[in-house]
């Protein structure tokens, strides 16, 4: 037995980070994100100390669960380096490519996992239950204590996760707990409110709350307590229905608001990056985004069907400015019918850095808005601390920075008159980059992506789960355009309505196009995400700081 304890310390967090894991896509199995903590809470919040044996880290602990996550969690990062190195699929590319991509895995992950550890430190320190408490004082006192430590562990929990999606380099925020819950569309109306990781609150404030009702009626069984109540676990169980019943009252209001029609259409070109980088495929690119749009945008005895079409990220073969045939080209393809064109594409002024932008097109060429990438991919976009070891040895990787917008102004639409607020690749993850755009005004997001970089991996689920929350907390329907896939229309309630794919597959990695009609709501309404934007998660992390604070001032008065 001492053996096999000494083995828990490392399988239980493992096992963990291993449930975890199949609570997000490419498992997508929900009930996972509610129960995988219970191994971790063992080690964690034991019932009782156990005799002769050494306790475990509980920062390790953490961390080798936040490592048993992240590291199958982001397995898809790897092939961006190999698509550096010429992949097309998951061929063996060469040892440098494929070293450095699985470096890349490793080194995030390593990075994630430390706030799993951080987590597992505070709530042994500072949250874990008197379980003599719980199973013998008063049903009162037994019940405030066991909310009490739940709630630490849950507010601790969206504040960490709120300090990782803001540092370092702009941050990391994919794949909280609450996107876990991307297809519960009652839980995630809430998201308007708290904001994503404002919900990754509640499975954890469950998992705490059913662990100490569990803990206590073990040791009721076992004779070691008297008390019986369960009111802690009711009361986890009132607020995950009131977040229910307050998700199918903002959903019972779809069929009320007055609505602007916006006849979208969405290009595919699936275009490898390989042969993007090549030039080789530059005019039948050109070719193929011509024939997509003139197939729905041309006019027919004078009416035009479609009144916008959006590209991809990155569409163009060659940035704006580097053909004198791009004025030519957009002037033919504009003049076709009466609609608006957005596409992805690079700005390089002349003896500048560039710019990843978003370009929208009326009329001609040179009838255009432009918008500018405000947050850049870290080691993708440009590389932090150039020039300072370790960073500055991969400059041969990427020679090149971009340099970020400084402008968050929607674009304007004129038929219909409807402001489009343009997200660039993984902007659409971030939500306080989104609400910036945000006007008391009709408005849809656009999102435009190039996920090619990733091949065919589970990368495109994984983007569309963490962009759906964009569309809840601004209430905005949005659309994406993704040179790859997911190609898909997004309501304001987070529902995918429609998207690309090939009908007897299911195979979303396809050439194609995608109609369809946005409904934009003519009231524009400013929720309360949209107004304040992470306060509560904010507010979480404050009253975590705060009662370690007087947690560690009691202790050390008691010395």
């Amino acid at each position: 037995m001492p053996a096999l304890s000494r083995f828990s310390r490392f399988l239980l967090p493992l096992l963990s980070g291993g449930l975890l894991t199949l609570a997000f896509p490419g498992m997508n199995l929900e009930i996972a994100a509610w129960i995988w903590l219970f191994p971790l809470l063992f080690l964690l919040w034991p019932m009782a100390e156990r005799e002769g044996k050494k306790a475990s880290s509980p920062f390790l602990s953490g961390w080798l669960a936040g490592l048993a996550f992240w590291i199958p969690n982001l397995a898809w990062l790897r092939h961006s380096s190999r698509v550096v190195g010429g992949a097309r699929d998951d061929t063996w590319i060469g040892w440098g490519p494929e070293l450095l991509g699985f470096a890349a895995v490793f080194g995030l992950a390593l990075y994630c996992a430390l706030y799993f550890g951080i987590w597992s430190w505070i709530v042994a320190r500072f949250a874990k239950p008197d379980f003599k408490k719980l199973a013998n004082a008063p049903w009162q006192i037994s019940t405030w204590h066991s909310l009490r430590c739940a709630f630490i562990a849950a507010a601790a929990w969206s504040g960490l996760e709120w300090v990782r999606s803001y540092f370092p380099f702009s941050g990391f925020g994919w794949n909280g707990l609450g996107v876990a819950l991307h297809q519960n569309v009652l839980l995630i109306q809430i998201a308007d409110v708290v904001g994503v990781m404002g919900l990754s609150f509640l499975p954890v404030f469950v998992a705490c709350t059913a662990w100490n009702t569990v803990s206590r009626m073990i040791m009721v069984y076992r004779g070691q307590g008297q008390c019986r109540s369960r009111l802690d676990f009711t009361f986890a169980m009132v607020l995950v229905l009131s977040i229910a019943g307050y998700g199918a009252l903002r959903l019972g209001e779809k069929c009320k608001e007055e609505t602007v029609t916006v006849r979208t259409v969405l290009v595919q070109p699936n275009v490898a990056q390989v042969d993007s980088w090549s030039g080789e495929l530059g005019p039948q690119i050109y070719k193929r985004l011509h024939d997509f749009t003139r197939l729905y945008a041309e006019a027919r005895d004078g009416v035009t069907q479609t009144d916008l079409v959006i590209w991809p990220e990155s569409a163009l073969p060659v940035h704006l400015y580097g053909l004198a045939d791009h004025r030519p080209y957009f002037d033919e393809l504009l003049g076709l019918g009466d609609y608006s064109l957005l596409t992805g594409t690079e700005l390089h002024e002349p003896g500048q850095r560039g710019h990843v932008s978003a370009v929208l097109f009326r009329g001609g060429y040179n009838q255009r808005q432009e918008y500018n990438k405000i947050h850049l991919v870290a080691f993708g976009e440009y590389l932090p601390l150039r020039n300072i070891p370790p960073f500055s040895f991969l400059k041969g990787v990427l020679p090149g920075d971009f340099d970020p917008g400084t402008k968050a102004e929607p674009f304007l639409l004129e038929k219909p008159q409807v402001q489009l607020i343009p997200l660039i690749c993984f902007e659409d993850t971030v939500g306080r980059m989104a609400r910036r755009f945000v006007r008391p005004a009709p408005q849809m997001l656009v999102n435009i992506t190039n996920d090619g970089w990733f091949l065919q991996s589970v990368e495109t689920e994984v983007h569309l789960a963490n962009a759906k929350f964009r569309s809840i907390e601004l209430r905005r329907p949005m659309v994406r355009a993704a040179n790859t896939g997911i190609t898909c229309f997004i309501d304001t309630y987070g529902q995918v309505t429609s998207h690309l794919h090939d009908p007897v597959t299911g195979n979303t990695f396809i050439e194609g196009c995608l109609p369809g009609e946005v409904q934009v709501s003519k009231a524009g309404i400013l929720t309360f995400y949209a107004r304040y934007g992470d306060v509560f998660c904010i507010a979480m992390l404050a009253l975590t700081g705060v009662f370690m604070a007087l947690q560690f001032r009691r202790k050390k008065a008691a010395v």
